[in-house]
């Protein structure tokens, strides 16, 4: 006796909706996929932070950029009207 039947599978597929609802179910796979991912990465000694600086652009070297510069600061005086000065 396996889910090879199709009768089976549609069973199941009833009963998980009644059970959990159909809002629950998409956060339950993502919730299992997640642990799975995790559960993967442990077991190849993998670390988050390894394939967050893997997945970083590069420079390209044939084509290097310069930095942004940061833009100008500006003066927040409204002409014609006197700066104000701290006077103690």
């Amino acid at each position: 006796m396996g889910l090879d039947n199709p009768i089976h599978v549609a069973l199941l597929v009833v009963l998980l909706l009644l059970v959990f609802g159909a809002k629950r179910i998409p956060e339950i796979g993502r919730s299992l996929g997640g642990g799975l991912r995790e559960f993967k990465q442990s077991i190849n000694g993998e670390h988050p932070a390894d394939s967050q600086e893997q997945q970083k652009p590069t420079l390209n070297a044939g084509n290097p950029q310069a930095p942004a510069q940061a833009p100008a600061q500006t003066s927040s005086v409204v002409q014609g009207e006197p700066a104000a000065t701290d006077q103690r």
